[in-house]
């Protein structure tokens, strides 16, 4: 009887573990047939099986162990045995030396002629390659600390990349010596356009350029989290960032003092804004880009993902003339979005909404948008005090961080006008504590609020590679409580993702919105004027059937849209 390959034993396994179908097995086979190359790689790149899992069953069926790079420090020295072109193209790194012999973690163990290129490039006093199973996600991280991300090439891989150029609007020519002619250069121009370009592709909120001692690391925000791109060369440091500079209209001389700009550029058919922050630190320039697509505005409340309760309360909260509604929660949760997305649907012919803002994110047409400069003495309260001079009909004030501005915006609502307004505390409740807690009487936050809520941003499941999973009851009890626990064992399935290319290993793609909503009604606001407790407060609006954060967020996982790691990252136990 033949014996069965290492191939073999693997698709039995997966068949075994219900982790591949007839389907998949065919065309895995096919391709091997007529590309070539190992099973392990196709079944990964295919997305059939993560690296992980790949790991895990070439360990148990070869007796090779796995090792966790991630929490493995790496002698520079040693990964650098094996030339850096050579280990990235072969997916493996060497670990360790002992005497005559190399420890290497490598993605596919059975790669005979890697191992056998490894052993051609050796230095003489090694003799002896033994092998070791790591994640490919690991070994790409371990390369991007030892060897860096392309620095030297960045520029021959940004020249030779088909980039789509980037047309800053309205971008004014200066000439302010060297720098300015270096960063007008074609690579550093392409170089830019790349980040800019890469950084959109992959819905990246934010992209940090922060200099290091001997290299540039550039990082994107996407889904909420911090993931590094590339490093650049130190050497094109400052020219970047003047690039960068002149695209904001800064000043490219001035090195010493934080400045604030911004730039549009087109992308495809759309227009994006670009915040821009720079910042001094101990080497160079640290450059914050935040980008800011308008087309997010127009999709309306009942896109971002809310549950129908909270919902329902918000829009009930718009219809009013007059009254105060804040929206709280931490930096990052999305308040800004929601109240530009409320702004822009308010805004007609027949009303005067006038904002005032630091900074000014998005600049509608229509609306009056003023941004807050305390060095001259605008800060909001005195900015707020002319606009009420102005009739306006609607006024969002970008945040409340003082007395007098508070003082201001409830005076406001009580006089006719429809305030918005933005607090950081931790759910809708804190809201009126934070405005008691600031001086502002309470007669006057119980006659001037209308709503408040808090929101948060979860991230949601990738849906290419999302797998069902098992979750003890126990755990629910915990996050859910005893009484709710039985309704979340009726929604099974839950599910998480495992990752795939599609959402760079993740598991996560995208996010949506959760909101908690706390409608000021006659017995609330006797509760305000007579100082009751926040766990009194608490108690009343969850006998009237009041939706928390920690609801929703289950909501959504129960749906199977989130996980429960999500639940708990995003909402504090009650």
């Amino acid at each position: 009887m033949k014996q069965k390959t290492l191939s073999d034993r693997l698709l039995d396994i997966l068949r075994q573990k219900n982790l591949i179908n007839a389907d998949q097995v065919k065309k895995v086979l096919d391709i091997r047939k007529k590309e070539g190359g190992s099973l392990g790689k196709i079944l990964t790149d295919e997305n059939i099986i993560t690296h992980k899992d790949l790991m895990v069953l070439l360990s148990e069926q070869l007796d090779i162990p796995p090792i966790d790079l991630s929490k493995y420090k790496i002698d520079p020295n040693i990964a650098k045995l094996v030339p850096e072109k050579l280990a990235s193209q072969h997916n493996l790194i060497p670990i360790s030396k002992i005497a005559n012999t190399i420890t290497v973690a490598m993605v596919d163990p059975t790669d005979i002629l890697a191992i056998d290129d490894i052993k051609n490039t050796l230095p003489p006093d090694v003799s002896n390659v033994d092998i070791i199973i790591a994640t490919g996600s690991d070994i790409k991280d371990a390369h991007a600390k030892i060897f860096g991300s392309p620095t030297e090439d960045i520029v021959k891989i940004a020249l030779d990349a088909d980039v789509e150029k980037v047309e800053v609007v309205e971008e004014e020519k200066l000439d302010v010596g060297e720098i300015t002619v270096e960063s007008k250069k074609a690579p550093i121009v392409k170089i830019v356009s790349l980040i800019l370009n890469e950084a959109l592709k992959r819905r990246a909120s934010d992209i940090h350029i922060e200099p290091t001692e001997k290299d540039v690391r550039v990082r994107y925000r996407i889904d909420g989290a911090l993931r590094e791109a590339l490093r650049l060369p130190k050497k094109n440091q400052n020219a970047i960032v003047a690039r960068l500079k002149i695209m904001s209209k800064l000043d490219i001389t001035e090195n010493r003092v934080p400045q604030d700009g911004r730039f549009k550029i087109k992308f495809g058919t759309k227009g994006i804004d670009f915040r821009v922050s720079i910042l001094p630190i101990a080497f160079g320039n640290k450059v914050v880009l935040r980008a800011l697509d308008k087309s997010n505005l127009d999709v309306g409340l009942d896109k971002l993902g809310f549950s129908p309760g909270p919902l329902e309360a918000f829009k009930k909260a718009l219809e009013r003339p007059f009254g105060m509604i804040l929206l709280t929660g931490p930096t990052g949760s999305g308040k800004s979005t929601t109240l530009y997305s409320i702004i822009n649907k308010l805004n007609t012919p027949t009303r005067n909404i006038i904002t005032i803002e630091d900074p000014v994110e998005y600049a509608l047409e229509g609306i009056t948008q003023i941004q807050a400069n305390p060095e001259i003495g605008l800060t909001f309260a005195n900015g707020l005090k002319s606009v009420l001079r102005q009739s306006p009909d609607i006024v969002m004030v970008g945040e409340i961080r003082d007395f007098e501005t508070a003082d201001i915006a409830i005076k406001a609502s009580l006089t006719g006008q429809l305030v918005l307004s933005t607090l950081h505390t931790n759910d809708a409740i804190g809201a009126i504590t934070r405005l008691i807690d600031m001086g502002v009487e309470p007669f006057l936050v119980s006659a001037s609020l209308v709503l408040t809520a808090a929101q948060r941003l979860q991230r949601s499941i990738c849906p290419r590679c999302k797998e069902a999973i098992d979750i003890p009851r126990p755990v629910l009890e915990r996050v859910a409580g005893a009484k709710d626990v039985d309704k979340l064992m009726k929604r099974k399935p839950f599910y998480s993702g495992k990752g795939c290319p599609h959402c760079n290993n993740t598991g996560y793609l995208g996010r949506t919105g959760v909101l908690e909503s706390l409608t000021i009604d006659d017995t609330l606001r006797d509760m305000i004027i007579r100082r009751a407790s926040t766990e009194e407060i608490s108690k009343y609006a969850a006998s009237k059937g009041m939706v928390t954060l920690r609801d929703s967020a289950l909501e959504n996982f129960a749906a199977g849209l989130t996980t429960m790691e999500e639940v708990l990252r995003i909402t504090t136990e009650d």
